[in-house]
């Protein structure tokens, strides 16, 4: 159980509807309207989702991952490449974690979105192929990969 919902905001059902977020006791719920029968799906499980969703696209792409990861960090050291290719290993264990609201404002205004059925399965995640990072927070001075 989470005490918050990670990815507020970002979750929508299969008909495109945002999806809530509420509370059921002090374990934080995604609310998905299920033909006027509003029901609470647990946030742990879907951020869980989300998250091993992530962790696969960027153990997909380990190397230029650390290698990026590395370059914004301005280190190139070994202790800090295991910590990353240890965080990565453990992403999806993150759960129960505030997403900051600038880095949702960003997904948000990028067209980020989570799709998930009235049983809390995850259906998609529709994400822009970002191919130009100039312009956006963080990626300014980013350089070649």
């Amino acid at each position: 159980m989470a005490r918050f919902a990670m990815f507020e905001g970002l979750v929508f059902d299969e008909h495109g509807r945002p999806v809530s977020t509420g509370y059921v006791g002090s374990d934080a719920c995604y609310i998905v309207d299920d033909e006027g029968f509003l029901r609470h799906i647990d946030a742990a499980d879907i951020d869980r989702q989300v998250l091993r969703f992530f962790k696969d696209q960027v153990l997909a792409n380990k190397d230029i991952a650390i290698r990026s990861m590395l370059q914004l960090l301005g280190k190139d050291d070994i202790f800090t490449k295991t910590a990353l290719e240890f965080q990565l290993a453990h992403m999806d264990e993150n759960v129960d974690q505030m997403l900051p609201p600038e880095a949702k404002d960003v997904l948000r205004s990028l067209g980020f979105r989570i799709i998930i059925d009235v049983q809390g399965n995850l259906l998609d995640i529709e994400s822009p192929d970002i191919t130009d990072l100039e312009g956006l927070p963080g990626f300014d001075d980013f350089g070649d990969l």
